[in-house]
């Protein structure tokens, strides 16, 4: 008979594995970080700057202890993170890089008409191999570096060519990011970053996506197919299914109760399910702010089911149509996801700037609930290197 899940034990679960559940105040050191990332899985990069970079406040809400120089270190001077895609950009253990080797492979024939069609039309069929060959003659480079160029119209965000050439060259693994300066992209050679003994041989097409569909359950605890597949975005849903009709030690079938009142759903569960359910640690009763690209967050069909939270990011709606903010972050208490806050960091002014909050229905703003709410906003004040929080309605609460 299939385990049963409960929205209580899903929830539980979840935040264990997304090492949510761990001791927040516990030294990280190197090493621990990418332990930490390899059980995540990756983290995501995201542009936006409110309060910090969306990679190290998913790495803050996991331990208060993290800073940024450590995940800099593993990153760009030993070698053992390199960012590329996901399902969108992100950090990610070299110890999986082979299986990325393959992505690469399939990535080439499935961007490559898409690319060079492009290049076509707007004659410059050559700039892709010119670029790699001014990589190989002249080192590392940034887009920034032809920024003199001309940038035609129409696809490609108006990239200029030269950008266009460096991401088809960057998602198909000829180049990697060796750094970011000034959160721009640095280029180089895969083979002058990514330590030789991570590019050996492509996995066999069954091992990869063994691999790909088992490492992503491990992280999940239980999903559909189409979780399993969309969790690295590296296999499809064909293969997924596949994959979990073959492996059913690995892939048991189970019931997921779901928070939101919906019926009951059918998933499949790691293969010690009921061990993991039996052991479920107790969550920090602490509110943590969670970055809007969270991967605890990233599948929002999920997350409906697991929590009862419904969430978008609203950057890319109009203003007036806004419901909360341009970029408002979860609150997560204990097990729960309590509500939203607008926020943002004021480097000019040493300040963290809090514009709003909504709690989720049936949560109220008591006194011990505020006096998480505050400490929580004080860590991440301190994290950011502000002096003060100051709220909407112009109260400062200083260090």
């Amino acid at each position: 008979m299939p385990v049963r899940i409960t929205a209580e034990q899903a929830r539980r679960l979840a935040l264990a594995l997304q090492g949510l559940a761990d001791p927040p105040r516990r030294k990280l050191t190197a090493d621990g970080l990418l332990a930490l990332i390899e059980r995540i899985g990756f983290v995501q990069v995201d542009s936006v700057n409110a309060v910090a970079r969306a990679h190290h406040m998913i790495l803050f809400a996991r331990n208060q202890t993290y800073r940024p120089a450590l995940l800099q270190r593993l990153l760009e001077r030993e070698g053992r993170l390199f960012e590329n895609w996901t399902h969108d950009a992100a950090i990610i253990p070299t110890r999986f890089y082979p299986y990325w080797q393959v992505r690469f492979e399939r990535d080439r024939a499935r961007l490559a008409k898409r690319y060079r069609r492009w290049f076509a039309e707007h004659h410059d069929d050559g700039r892709i191999e010119a670029m790699l060959d001014h990589i190989r003659q002249n080192g590392a480079v940034m887009a920034r570096d032809f920024s003199d160029r001309e940038r035609p119209r129409g696809g490609f965000w108006d990239w200029h060519p030269d950008k266009v050439a460096l991401e088809f060259l960057w998602r198909t693994g000829e180049l990697t990011i060796a750094r970011r300066q000034g959160f721009q992209k640095v280029y180089d050679l895969v083979e002058r970053v990514i330590p030789a003994e991570a590019r050996g041989g492509l996995p066999s097409h069954e091992a990869f996506v063994d691999w790909a569909c088992r490492s992503a359950l491990e992280r999940l605890g239980f999903g559909t197919p189409a979780q399993i597949a969309g969790f690295w975005d590296l296999v499809s849903l064909g293969e997924a299914k596949l994959w979990c009709a073959a492996n059913a030690e690995q892939a048991m079938p189970a019931v997921l109760e779901p928070a939101d009142g919906s019926p009951p759903r059918p998933v499949f569960a790691r293969g010690d399910i009921e061990a993991l359910l039996e052991a479920l640690p107790e969550s920090p009763a602490r509110v943590r702010v969670l970055s809007p690209f969270d991967p605890l967050l990233r599948d929002r069909k999920r997350l409906l089911a697991l929590f009862n939270f419904d969430y978008r990011i609203e950057i890319f709606v109009p203003a007036s149509r806004r419901r909360y903010g341009y970029y408002v972050f979860p609150l997560l208490e204990a097990d729960r996801l309590i509500g939203r806050i607008d926020m943002k960091g004021n480097a000019a002014q040493r300040l963290l700037e809090v514009s709003g909050l909504w709690l989720e229905p049936g949560r109220r703003l008591g006194r011990g609930r505020r006096e998480r709410l505050d400490a929580e906003l004080d860590r991440v004040r301190r994290f950011i290197g502000a002096d003060a929080v100051r709220y909407a309605d112009g109260h400062l609460k200083k260090s």
